[in-house]
């Protein structure tokens, strides 16, 4: 099947309960599904002759921390045979624990760990969920909205101790006044020394 547009109704009347939504843009094709269908939309779109969206490009979420549900996930998947892209995803709240797609996909397991890292989002049926980016014993999940920019802890090697310690983040220097003006005009205060000076 090679024209997207077709693909899409193919894709359309053969889930039709699964999907709340879908559209073409940028040569891709879009779909919104209801949470619960993950599964059986990922192996369909995999399986099927007319698809055969047969790679899994890539996991991942975004954090919209004024909505009910706050993450959308988002699954990229390629078919390599047809040269097309489908795009899928959805809504959830943090409480919610998503489908594993490692028995579909093998290589999700190193994408979901690191949803599951960077976001706090869980995955059932999941072989090892543990973090792959960060520290153990890190706190909070980097990715999100709310996460402070500075952390909530720094490391440094400890001169007396030896080693690489944790503590609380403390900003060594008070926020300075800067001075945004064009560097080619130079700033105000050395302007009014040199015009003492002269």
């Amino acid at each position: 099947m090679k024209n997207l547009e077709d693909l899409e109704k193919f894709i359309n009347s053969e889930l039709t309960s699964k999907i709340n939504n879908s559209f073409v843009k940028h040569d891709n094709i879009y779909l919104n599904i209801f949470h619960d269908e993950l599964v059986d939309v990922i192996t369909f779109l995999k399986t099927n002759n007319e698809t055969k969206f047969r790679q899994l490009i890539e996991i991942t979420a975004v954090d919209y921390p004024e909505n009910k549900d706050r993450f959308k996930m988002v699954y990229l998947l390629l078919s390599h045979e047809f040269n097309k892209r489908v795009i899928i995803d959805f809504s959830i709240n943090e409480k919610f624990e998503i489908s594993s797609l490692t028995s579909i996909f093998p290589s999700a397991n190193w994408m979901e760990r690191e949803v599951f890292d960077m976001y706090g989002l869980r995955f059932k049926n999941h072989p090892d969920l543990r973090r792959i980016l960060t520290d153990y014993g890190f706190e909070g999940h980097p990715l999100r909205k709310d996460f402070p920019l500075t952390g909530h802890n720094e490391v440094r090697y400890s001169e007396e101790q030896k080693k690489v310690i944790y503590e609380p983040v403390k900003l060594e220097q008070n926020y300075r006044n800067f001075d945004y003006e064009s560097p080619w005009e130079g700033t105000k205060y050395i302007k009014e020394i040199n015009k003492t000076d002269g």
